[in-house]
């Protein structure tokens, strides 16, 4: 992408009918660090990848708790993402205060959709940054949407966003089928396969990932490294080989998401790791 005449705010549409500036927003979540996130009948499982930028520093969080039965998982802008979770944490809040009930993610999602449009039609704001993977149990079942920063929303069953997830992707595809049968610990398998998926060969440690669990009678929350790594150590003891090892074919296609809506500036997702955004920590 390279500056032009059509991309100095937000309400600008160029002669294609684009804005630029909502096209830049998803591609620093393009840029983030992979999330990751699936759901059975019963659980949702939420995984991001969450490396330092320095041996000297600790890493950023990317993935929050909302409530005893909503999570979040994000990439692209840290700070972007913290706010969105902060406001989402006030409306399950308010709505508990007001009704007794839990909020119902569908509603939530919503909710999180028109206050991110809403950045898209006023020239004095910027688009959110960051992409959020809304993964929650509630009267309906277990949901997994993806919030963009253009203000659409999807739901699915399995979903990877952030760098090199189109690898995480393919992995899921060919197994989506099997996830909402899935046990507890199969989705967590599944879920640690595609995010190895991300790395590119780098060996998958604790240390770089988080784990997060929701399901019946299961409140959401982020499984302790020593966990994590347990079940990483038991998948490889097993010599159990992700599928997406396998010789994949060459084209691989878009995701085919409900509805049908087209996402404004949906271009093929290049190499992010090259030139990463600061936010990107």
């Amino acid at each position: 992408m390279f500056r032009n005449q059509y991309d100095t705010d937000v309400t600008t549409w160029s002669p294609a009918g684009r804005l630029f500036q909502v096209e830049y927003a998803m591609e620093a979540v393009k840029q983030g660090s992979a999330a990751i996130g699936l759901r059975s009948k019963t659980h949702v499982v939420l995984a991001s990848v969450n490396k330092a930028n320095s041996e000297l520093s600790s890493h950023q969080k990317k993935i929050f708790k909302v409530d005893d039965h909503i999570g979040v998982a994000i990439a692209g802008l840290t700070a972007d993402g913290r706010v969105l979770s902060r406001y989402m944490r006030s409306e399950c809040i308010n709505y508990s205060y007001s009704y007794e009930s839990k909020l119902p993610v569908g509603r939530l999602v919503v909710q999180l959709a028109d206050k991110a449009q809403v950045c898209t039609q006023r020239s004095w704001k910027r688009p959110y940054g960051v992409g959020l993977l809304v993964g929650g149990l509630d009267e309906s079942g277990a949901h997994l949407y993806y919030n963009c920063p253009s203000g659409n929303y999807f739901e699915y069953q399995a979903f990877a966003i952030g760098s090199r997830s189109q690898a995480a992707k393919t992995y899921m595809e060919r197994k989506f089928e099997t996830f909402a049968e899935s046990s507890r610990e199969n989705l967590i398998k599944d879920a640690l396969f595609a995010l190895r998926e991300t790395l590119q060969g780098e060996k998958l440690t604790s240390t770089i990932c988080t784990v997060a669990v929701v399901g019946i009678g299961e409140a959401f929350h982020i499984l302790d490294k020593e966990t994590v790594q347990a079940l990483i150590n038991e998948f490889e003891i097993a010599g159990e080989e992700a599928p997406a090892n396998e010789a994949a074919p060459e084209d691989q296609g878009g995701d085919a998401q409900p509805g049908g809506d087209v996402q404004p500036g949906a271009a093929d997702q290049g190499p992010a790791d090259e030139g990463v955004a600061p936010m990107d920590i």
